[in-house]
């Protein structure tokens, strides 16, 4: 960690050590879980969902809706800071892209505008691989 920060810096050669094949591609390369496959698209648990890189807490379930788009869907991060959100022109499209402002890990994106009745109007559509889900029977 650089305490400077309080950012998390590890070399490639160390994330692979701590990450899965699946978890590193997604988090560290910017690559995207098969939609529906994600162990949270439908979870219903009551918690806290965390960076699966560096444990950061990222959203809560308050804040997971149903958005029917083959991902884990949240309106708001947890903490105004708990994200980092950057212009992807992946694709030939232009999207934003959402990290992890503590590890800069790759999460997912964020798209506003869809007309889902939700208090901000986004979607932070967010791998599942990405995040680690404390549910409310183990917070202490």
């Amino acid at each position: 960690m650089d305490e400077t920060t309080g950012s998390v810096r590890k070399s490639e050669e160390e994330w692979r050590s701590v990450l899965d094949p699946e978890a590193f591609a997604v988090l560290r390369q910017g690559a995207t879980e098969r939609p529906w496959s994600g162990e949270y698209v439908s979870t219903s648990a009551t918690g806290v969902y965390r960076c699966r890189a560096c444990g950061t807490e990222l959203f809560r379930s308050s804040e997971k809706f149903e958005s029917h788009c083959g991902w884990p869907s949240f309106f708001d991060p947890a903490g105004s800071d708990a994200v980092t959100l950057h212009e992807d022109r992946s694709l030939g499209m232009v999207r934003t892209e959402v990290r992890c402002a503590h590890c800069d890990s790759h999460l997912g994106h964020v798209f506003r505008g869809e007309g889902y009745d939700t208090p901000t109007d986004a979607r932070y559509c967010i791998n599942s691989v990405a995040l680690t889900l404390e549910a409310d029977d183990s917070v202490q």
